[in-house]
């Protein structure tokens, strides 16, 4: 019976390992929009940032970005990154590729060699919005991605279900979409983090708002606004096709004008002349 109990506990524990993936309870979750400046903290407890080193990991390749509070340069984010005076990391303009988890380390003691202080790992996750079409007009259909990036051990799904994650789209008035909304199509795909946007534009969506957002246990998280703008290009070509004729009949009248001229003899463009 014991031995039965032992393995029941056992399972639990296998299995709250698997839904939590392996974040640790005191780790901590950034959600971030792609574009946006942010802040990782690394509980700074020394009075300088000498001895900190900073370090990424995703897909389980780890890279070093700041050496004994000094920024590495062989890093393709070494210049969107600087360390803070509190020993935090700061990323600008952050990019889908910078998800993952990030660790800070410090080490203490007089001589900074005695003891090395992990401080809990940072996961960020980073959403990004994009669009299936690069000209955009009315009567054409557009399919918007939103992708949440993140690294968390174990499926999307499995994430979601255990941290309470939810990923949807908002229109211009609040109003959450779903799959009974005629003019889109919400749809999740399995294993992935993402919800796809379908919409056929109407005249009016000219600078029309469609929000994407992450929620956990019901707080918002972060989002990205992407404004429907129609293409300069679409513009350009249908003031082309109304204009072409206008153009060719106007050039028309005036060649026949100047054949007309042409056609007089001097005395009469001369009396003409005094006439007008």
């Amino acid at each position: 019976m014991a031995d039965t109990c032992h393995l029941f506990l056992l399972g639990l524990v296998i299995l709250s390992a698997l839904l939590t993936g392996f974040s640790g309870e005191d780790d901590a979750h950034v959600f971030i929009s792609s574009g946006e400046n942010v802040r990782l903290s690394c509980n700074n407890a020394l009075h300088d940032c000498k001895s900190t080193t900073w370090n990424y990991n995703k897909d389980s390749t780890t890279v070093e970005l700041i050496d004994d509070g000094i920024k590495k340069k062989d890093t393709e984010s070494h210049e969107r990154l600087s360390l803070g005076s509190d020993c935090s990391l700061n990323i600008n303009n952050i990019s889908k590729e910078d998800y993952g988890f990030y660790i800070c380390q410090q080490r203490t003691g007089v001589n900074k060699d005695q003891q090395l202080r992990t401080a809990p790992r940072v996961y960020l996750h980073v959403l990004h919005v994009s669009s299936s079409q690069t000209e955009i007009s009315a009567g054409r259909s557009v399919t918007l991605f939103c992708l949440l990036y993140s690294f968390a051990g174990v499926s999307c799904d499995d994430w979601i279900r255990s941290e309470g994650i939810e990923l949807f789209w908002v229109n211009q008035a609040g109003v959450k979409l779903t799959r009974s909304d005629s003019r889109c199509q919400a749809l999740s795909s399995p294993g992935h983090c993402i919800i796809t946007l379908t919409i056929t534009l109407l005249n009016e969506d000219h600078n029309r708002e469609w929000r994407c957002e992450v929620t956990q246990r019901d707080q918002v998280k972060t989002s990205v606004t992407y404004t429907v703008k129609s293409s300069v290009i679409v513009i350009i070509v249908e003031f082309a096709v109304f204009a072409a004729p206008t153009v060719i009949l106007l050039q028309i009248i005036c060649a026949r004008r100047a054949g007309r001229k042409n056609s007089q003899h001097p005395e009469e463009i001369e009396m003409n002349t005094i006439l007008e």
